[in-house]
């Protein structure tokens, strides 16, 4: 089957690549989608041919926040512009014609479509898979009307070997110089596989000198720039000694190019084949890997176009396992002719290793910033001193709120009568009302009109030794009456003389004839589950010769939580170092600060609620002493 060739065919090829060339040494790209990897593999790639200059420009990433990316240019770090539209890109990069189209297969058509309206894109390669044939068509017409060529859709995009690759072309640094894709040599190569491209490289480089150019033109039933587009454009292109094709069953691009030959069109000497021969042994239509590859009728199959080929002068060989034979065959005919010369292997640039990249294989070892011993985010799952998120979080587990706090405060679970007595802790914590330093600050910040966090933080920062700090104060002391076997008198005059009030004593309002009721529950609590409460029992004691003094002198609630939560970590057998270790870093007051944000919060929910104007303080609530300023005679 032969098809008609579309008019202007090879002028459209000229008129936007003079002499044939598709790519140069300095040619840049826009790379659309910020795909950090395929970037960093073709500025790995511009190490090791040495380039100055680094392929990608610009990024375009739609929705990213980000101004610039990180990425390696040899061994030193460079930041590549990222912008919110390929327009804006080009129009801050005017030296990048090529856009890189990275994005999803719902956008890549509209981004595709903008890109041809851009006077400075010449080329355009479209990764995603499963674009519409119609669309394909629409826009291979309008850039063979504008003089621009698209590469794809689906494709693993091009390659001019020693002067610019697309993306993750050519594989691995590895591959790349095995199959001596860094540098020039004589086969223009032309598959829809972008695997396949990369086998036949390498076959390439074993038995002849290399390519000199590369494309994978996409396995979509409809490529936006085929066979022939790309093959005459190779024609054109002097540094092109052959050429080389890989079709496939399905599809009738390879008579296009069977049409070219025979009219003399292509006169360099090609090598074709179609792979899926095996699909006419088949009594059913078969489909292969790729969109394309099946055939519609027998001009589609793969013996077929093969034999038509071979009809046309194409050097087709026997099978593909005979192909190597027939590239070595015309590369060495072109080279006695003296049309293909001798290639001076250029010295491969060592590309300096990723420090990941070595750490991980063992070669290096580098001293960390950091310790964390609570939790691992490094596997799929985050972990929680070991257990995975999902084995705590849902009330199936068993794990509470508290099971969670122990885990990663003190990277054990603990017992559930420790647990319950920490969730009384932070209820009773939670507010003391609006009129508390925390309480009111947060109020006045969220009637500014600050957010949330702003709010919160204001009255978290009231939070120290005169307001919710006498919990810490409070285990700390009565922790050292009793380590020291003070008397309870000794342990009041001991604190008397050194001029610091006992804290977690003494209440406004409670008494000991009007006893506290969250002091009461938390040692009623205490005393029925605790293994024991040493530490209260000696506080009690202190409270007693204190309300002889004063009957409000009584034990409070930051007074019975810091005494309590010694005797919860005496109960669960921590030594003595731990525990002043955990006073000393500030584990009581945490508690205060985390029961607290509750309740503040809540205070800043209920002015947000309440839709409250900004907070002025009353005049006559200030004591204004500011004595009136008189000029000296």
């Amino acid at each position: 089957m032969i098809i008609n060739k579309q008019s202007a065919e090879a002028g459209t090829i000229d008129a936007a690549f003079a002499g044939g060339v598709l790519f140069r040494r300095d040619t840049q790209a826009i790379f659309w989608n910020n795909h950090q990897t395929a970037v960093q593999r073709m500025l790995d790639y511009d190490t090791l041919i040495g380039r100055d200059l680094p392929s990608v420009a610009a990024i375009v990433s739609a929705t990213g926040s980000s101004r610039f990316g990180k990425f390696f240019f040899g061994s030193s770090e460079i930041l590549i512009p990222i912008y919110k539209s390929s327009a804006e890109a080009v129009a801050e990069h005017t030296g990048a014609d090529v856009l890189l189209n990275f994005a999803s297969f719902r956008r890549a058509y509209r981004i595709t479509d903008e890109a041809l309206g851009i006077p400075g894109i010449r080329t355009i390669m479209i990764t995603a898979e499963g674009i519409p044939e119609r669309h394909a068509r629409a826009l291979k017409l309008r850039a063979g009307e504008l003089g621009k060529l698209i590469i794809g859709p689906a494709t693993v995009g091009a390659i001019t070997p020693g002067a610019f690759k697309i993306a993750n072309t050519g594989g691995t640094i590895e591959n790349i110089i095995a199959s001596k894709l860094h540098r020039a040599g004589s086969c223009g190569l032309v598959t829809r596989s972008g695997g396949l491209f990369n086998e036949l490289a390498h076959t390439i480089a074993l038995n002849a000198d290399g390519i000199s150019e590369g494309v994978a033109i996409g396995g979509d039933r409809f490529a936006a720039s085929g066979f022939v587009e790309h093959l005459l454009r190779m024609q054109a292109n002097p540094a092109v000694k052959y050429l080389l094709m890989l079709g496939e069953v399905g599809g009738s691009e390879e008579y296009r190019v069977i049409e070219a030959v025979r009219d003399g069109r292509l006169s360099k000497p090609v090598i074709g084949w179609c792979i899926g021969t095996i699909a006419s042994h088949f009594s059913t239509g078969v489909q292969f890997g790729h969109a394309g590859a099946s055939a519609n009728d027998d001009a589609e199959m793969a013996n077929t176009k093969n034999e038509a080929m071979r009809a046309a002068g194409i050097h087709v060989p026997r099978s593909f396992n005979d192909l190597p034979e027939i590239i070595n065959g015309v590369h060495s005919e072109l080279h006695a002719e003296g049309i293909i010369g001798d290639i001076t292997e250029p010295v491969v640039t060592s590309l300096p290793e990723d420090c990941q990249t070595a750490l991980d294989s063992g070669r290096v070892r580098k001293r960390t910033h950091f310790t964390c011993t609570i939790s691992d985010d490094r596997g799929e799952e985050a972990t929680y001193a070991g257990y995975p998120i999902s084995a705590v979080a849902t009330p199936d587990t068993g794990f509470g709120i508290c099971d969670v706090i122990t885990l990663l405060w003190f990277k054990r679970r603990y017992p559930k009568w420790a647990t319950d007595f920490l969730e009384t802790v932070i209820k009773t914590v939670a507010d003391h009302g609006p009129a508390v330093s925390g309480a009111h600050n947060a109020r006045v910040t969220a009637r500014a009109g600050k957010d949330i966090i702003s709010a919160l933080v204001t009255g978290l920062l009231t939070i120290g030794p005169r307001f919710g700090g006498a919990i810490d104060g409070a285990a700390r002391y009565f922790k050292l009456g009793a380590d020291q076997n003070m008397a309870a008198d000794e342990f009041i005059d001991h604190m008397s003389e050194r001029g610091v009030l006992i804290p977690g004593i003494g209440h406004r309002i409670k008494s000991k004839k009007n006893p506290d009721l969250r002091v009461e529950g938390l040692k009623h609590y205490a005393e029925t589950h605790f293994p024991a409460t040493p530490l209260l029992d000696y506080a009690l004691q202190v409270e007693r010769r204190t309300t002889r003094k004063k009957d409000n002198l009584i034990l409070n609630v930051d007074g019975v939580v810091g005494v309590l939560m010694v005797d919860m970590w005496h109960g669960l057998g921590y030594a003595e170092e731990e525990i002043d270790r955990f006073i000393d870093s500030g584990t009581l007051n945490a508690f205060f600060v985390l029961g607290r944000s509750i309740g503040f919060i809540g205070h800043i929910l209920d002015e947000k609620r309440l839709g409250m104007p900004m907070y002025r303080h009353p005049f006559n609530d200030i004591l204004y002493d500011v004595p009136l300023k008189r000029d000296e005679p």
